[in-house]
């Protein structure tokens, strides 16, 4: 929706470049993990991720009025990534790579559920979830159930851990919109 709301106003007004850079850094990490470990659905998913992610960022880079705070943003995640890749690649020796990156992912994926947790304060005060996405917390459900239940699979903790979260802030966020309900102008 954010992307379709760029396009239609040709304006990123209102809309948060932070989690366009978090989920592609998440993403790329993932996909790392998967060509690591083999998994092509963890490579197809997370690369079709990236894919995405980026596309959305050069579509919000294209639009923001201020390029240069954007940019540095962007060129701070590829400082990361790279790091990040010259860290795994030759730092860290083979038997040990695929679980210090998926302990890495792991952690990652745990902040990025987490993070919409900060916004219960703002619902609490105000009694309105204006501030939640109720189309956002229904997929971050379903993916965090999907990979949860993959991970279980796969016996993979690196993929089961991480998206217990997600599950949990998704009913914390459920239970919020049941709670207080949505006034008349913001439909769902």
């Amino acid at each position: 929706s954010d992307l379709r709301q760029m396009l239609a106003t040709k304006s990123v007004e209102n809309i948060q470049f932070l989690p366009f850079l978090t989920t592609d850094a998440n993403n790329v990490g993932w996909l790392g993990y998967g060509c690591l470990k083999g998994d092509a659905t963890l490579i197809t998913v997370n690369a079709i991720g990236a894919a995405l992610q980026t596309l959305y960022i050069l579509v919000y880079l294209y639009y923001s009025p201020a390029k240069l705070p954007v940019l540095l943003q962007i060129l701070l995640l590829l400082t990361v990534v790279v790091t990040g890749c010259g860290y795994f690649a030759l730092l860290v020796d083979t038997g040990t790579r695929l679980a210090r990156l998926g302990l890495f992912c792991s952690v990652f994926t745990i902040t990025m559920y987490l993070s919409p947790l900060a916004d219960l304060a703002k619902v609490v005060r105000t009694k309105s979830t204006r501030c939640l996405s109720f189309p956002l917390t229904v997929t971050t459900f379903m993916a965090s159930s999907s990979w949860t239940i993959y991970g279980l699979q796969l016996h993979d903790p690196y993929i089961t851990v991480p998206n217990v979260p997600g599950i949990v802030t998704s009913l914390v966020r459920f239970w919020l919109f049941r709670w207080y309900r949505p006034r008349q102008e913001k439909s769902y």
